[in-house]
């Protein structure tokens, strides 16, 4: 069921009953990427999936942080009186279910990094991201998100399933160029939060696509071993979609993971 509070200026799906999890979603996506992993948990947890401030659906005000993310978050779970969660992030989505643990621990009964990292953005990625924002600049965001969306998968997928690539695109289309603009440059902004990692005494799941380009292992493994209990799943052959690219299998550890919260 798709809600939306304070004045439609929060839009959130919200579907099953029992124990809490919030699943974020990444950079030009929005709330609807976890449909299958909705349908899938909703019949042992309630699962709250936002449409983060610059979607189609919840127009931008003003460029935000990922701090200001994270608030955002925060005030759909205080709505709907849920004071305890598990929270999981895809790729853009980590960073905010990181600021979100560290601005607000006493809610967190689990951190999932989907294909995401604690790390600041690099010089390198930031000089990346600097040249995308030109490109969308001056050519407008398709062009670019129908160059650079496809690469989120891995080779065979692409050649498997090129449908289900060609969905995801057109899923993604529709974000305003202002929005994908603001995204980058607040992902740019954002702190390393390594240290989070450190201090949560919550389970912390790591999900790794040996062919992810975005969030390549080298760059997450060093990281797997900063919380106290981390369970670890590295996928061969899988980029950075692991939720549509083997989707029974993520639902799979989103419902053990979420399960192992709780104990």
């Amino acid at each position: 069921m798709r809600k939306t509070i304070n004045n439609g200026t929060h839009s959130y799906y919200d579907e099953g009953t029992g124990p809490v999890a919030v699943l974020i979603h990444g950079f030009a996506e929005n709330g609807s990427i976890w449909e299958i992993q909705q349908a899938y948990l909703k019949d042992r947890y309630r699962i709250i999936t936002p449409d983060l401030p610059g979607t189609a659906d919840v127009p931008l005000t003003s460029p935000p942080t990922m701090e200001e993310m994270a608030d955002y978050v925060y005030a759909i779970l205080l709505a709907e009186g849920i004071s305890k969660a598990v929270i999981i992030g895809h790729s853009m989505g980590g960073y905010i279910a990181l600021a979100l643990a560290e601005k607000y621990p006493q809610l967190l009964q689990g951190l999932g990094l989907f294909h995401s990292t604690a790390t600041a953005d690099s010089d390198e990625k930031k000089e990346g991201r600097i040249k995308s924002i030109k490109l969308m600049q001056q050519y407008g965001s398709e062009t670019f998100l129908r160059q650079t969306l496809p690469s989120m998968f891995s080779p065979s997928f692409k050649t498997a399933q090129p449908d289900r690539v060609d969905a995801y695109v057109q899923l993604c289309l529709p974000c305003p160029t202002p929005s994908l603009i603001a995204w980058y440059e607040a992902m740019m902004a954002r702190p390393d939060r390594r240290e989070i990692l450190k201090s949560v005494t919550v389970p912390v799941l790591f999900i790794v696509g040996k062919d992810d380009n975005a969030v390549p292992p080298e760059l997450i493994i060093p990281q797997i071993t900063l919380p106290r209990i981390s369970s670890i799943h590295i996928f061969d052959g899988v980029g950075h979609m692991g939720m549509w690219e083997v989707y029974e299998a993520s639902n799979v550890i989103l419902q053990q993971f979420i399960a192992f919260c709780q104990k």
